[in-house]
């Protein structure tokens, strides 16, 4: 982010505030300027020593407390919030903002702030789901604040049920999403295809090729964290599933090219990055290929071209296209452009070790239609997706 954020983190009194900890140094190491205001009830399990240390800002727990600084604590710090977040978020705390209490620092800094306010709840799986608390939750999200809503499991208590707190990746992510600089895709929706697929040969074999899918999913979080409504199709990947969006998962060429017919026409932007399998066997074995003395010889034939499907398809989208490439790269993807009907192709030379399949970080050329040839040095894929819609609302 090229501007810093600042969160103000209240830490409520339930067995999770050790994972707000976490949290807070997830928030940190992404370079967010973090406040804490604790409960007196949360410093009986955690020591605010702890949490001053990895917020490295002095924490706020007594409302009375003489401040460090002549400025009254709970508007300054209301003032400086982009974002407050409530983790763990107690029933109790829930219960005071839903009816307007504010006894507390932090009560009373919720109540004093502008800035967006997201509980992510912590209790019991009976405390969580009584209709009171429920209630008072309905009405929190009537008055505009956000929710992480809790996972299931086995709480401290030994019960299993709802109420366990998010995990703690997740709720840094929403924040980082919520907080992001740039927001220049609300109102698009964005179609980003991501993964490879892979050709059946037999009920145990097929082909598919060594994409991991990292920089499709990084595109795919790029535009939701920008604003846009996005749907990702991704193939059989080892990645977590990212909030926010709807995930479309396919194996085969065939099914990606229904999942992309079917939401290409409502789509602003549509960025295709998925590596799909060019070719598959042209005689499927609908039992096991027994291995014989002879060598094995498979007939291959030409799948269907989606890239090309919906560049005819095309109307008022704005198409991206990749090309992995081992020589002529520029020529080749220039080519790609240019026979597929694209707006936009990111051209990568697959033979480079530290970039490309697999790894986290790539190096690029963003070829335009209007004749621009745009050279991105080697960088993390996410920021590689970044310059990508930079360069895609330059013209927008």
């Amino acid at each position: 982010m090229s501007d810093k954020k600042t969160i103000v983190v209240g830490v409520t009194g339930g067995i999770a505030v050790y994972k707000a900890l976490d949290v807070i140094s997830k928030l940190k190491k992404a370079g967010l300027e973090v406040h804490v205001i604790m409960t007196e009830h949360a410093t009986k399990f955690v020591s605010p020593l702890s949490f001053q240390s990895l917020s490295q800002n002095m924490v706020v727990v007594d409302m009375f407390a003489e401040p460090k600084a002549w400025e009254i604590q709970h508007i300054s710090l209301a003032k400086k919030a982009d974002l407050m977040l409530i983790v763990p978020a107690t029933v109790n705390v829930l219960g005071k903002v839903a009816n307007g209490i504010a006894d507390d620092m932090l009560t009373t800094t919720i109540m004093a702030t502008k800035a967006p306010v997201v509980f992510a709840p912590a209790a019991n799986t009976n405390m969580f789901l009584n209709p009171i608390v429920q209630d008072n939750i309905r009405k929190l999200k009537v008055f505009g604040y956000k929710f992480i809503e809790p996972e299931e499991g086995r709480l401290a208590c030994g019960d299993t049920g709802s109420g366990k707190l998010a995990d703690t990746t997740l709720i840094s992510e929403i924040v980082l999403s919520m907080v992001y600089d740039i927001k220049d895709l609300k109102g698009k929706k964005v179609l980003v295809t991501a993964g490879p697929t892979i050709a059946p040969v037999d009920p145990v074999r097929f082909i598919t090729n060594r994409s991991s899918g990292k920089m499709g999913y990084a595109i795919a979080e790029e535009a939701r964290d920008r604003g846009a409504e996005v749907t990702l199709i991704s193939g059989p990947c080892n990645i977590n599933k990212p909030f926010g969006m709807k995930v479309i998962n396919i194996k085969e060429n065939h099914e990606m090219l229904k999942a992309v017919k079917e939401n290409f026409e409502s789509s602003d932007i549509v960025i295709k990055a998925a590596a799909v399998a060019d070719y598959k066997p042209k005689n499927y074995s609908n039992k096991k290929i027994k291995k014989v003395n002879e060598d094995l010889v498979i007939q291959f034939e030409k799948d269907t071209d989606i890239l090309r499907t919906i560049g005819e398809m095309k109307k008022n989208q704005i198409l991206v296209g990749f090309a992995a490439e081992s020589d002529d790269l520029i020529a080749n993807a220039k080519s790609k452009l240019e026979r597929k009907n694209l707006d936009y192709i990111v051209a990568n030379d697959i033979t480079c070790n530290d970039t490309g399949f697999a790894c986290d970080e790539n190096k690029v050329n963003i070829l335009c239609r209007d004749g621009r040839n745009i050279s991105i040095s080697k960088m993390s894929k996410r920021m590689i997706a970044r310059e990508l819609f930079n360069i895609i609302n330059e013209k927008r």
